[in-house]
């Protein structure tokens, strides 16, 4: 057996991730490396980013939708979004990276 069948055979046993494996039912929140990371974390923080875009800088409205973001954006980090995702955004991409 050669290397490359090896390494695919041993794929085969790791089963995709599925939701509840990271929260079970009922489950509002979790601990991801050392941040605790609530349901809905994800989903809230992209609905703020695709509000921004239609906000004002200097805004209170654009404020309070970034000081929410920032809230969030550690948990994003622990979670590995920044691994995987890159934001079309420049101010979605600042609050991610204030978050390291």
């Amino acid at each position: 057996m050669s290397h490359s069948s090896s390494h695919q055979h041993q794929h085969q046993h790791q089963p995709a991730v599925r939701p509840e494996d990271v929260l079970p039912e009922g489950i509002d929140s979790t601990a991801i490396n050392g941040l605790t990371v609530r349901k809905g974390s994800v989903a809230a923080f992209v609905a703020n980013a695709q509000r921004l875009d239609e906000l004002t800088e200097g805004t209170p409205e654009y404020a309070a939708l970034v000081a929410q973001m920032r809230e969030l954006a550690p948990a994003l980090r622990a979670i590995g979004l920044n691994d995987v995702f890159r934001p079309r955004s420049p101010a979605v991409e600042r609050i991610l990276a204030d978050a390291a």
